[in-house]
């Protein structure tokens, strides 16, 4: 958990009213970085939006999913979209496609999260002892 906070905190924000947003890569951190990181901005705030371009719009496809099987999140809204990318190699820009998934907490979110939290604390004294 300690790489998702510092994720949290080192992670640049391209527009500083999307405090909630998440943009994913998928080659940068393994998927269930996303996962516990999504966890994290939904306890701080009601939703999480993941935002993605080309390549990454399948992670972010299956963090959403995790997220709603596990019942911890709802779909709130989808939206897809092109962007226009410049490519350094090429004189004129490229589209790529671009997804935008914003979630919102479930009723039960917090007994979940609280759950799941005790089991690991439980399961940590235990390797302990």
């Amino acid at each position: 958990m300690e790489e998702v906070t510092e994720g949290v905190n080192n992670l640049a924000i391209t527009e500083p009213h999307k405090k909630n947003r998440i943009q994913v890569s998928n080659t940068k951190k393994p998927l269930f970085f996303y996962v516990n990181l999504a966890k994290r901005y939904m306890q701080q705030h009601e939703e999480v939006e993941l935002s993605a371009l080309g390549m990454a719009i399948a992670t972010v496809v299956t963090v959403a999913e995790i997220l709603k099987n596990n019942g911890l999140a709802v779909e709130k809204k989808i939206m897809t979209s092109t962007v226009d990318v410049k490519d350094d190699s090429k004189a004129r820009p490229i589209q790529k496609a671009k997804i935008e998934i914003v979630l919102g907490k479930t009723d039960k979110f917090d007994e979940l999260m609280a759950a799941a939290d005790a089991e690991r604390e439980a399961a940590e004294a235990e390797e302990q002892s």
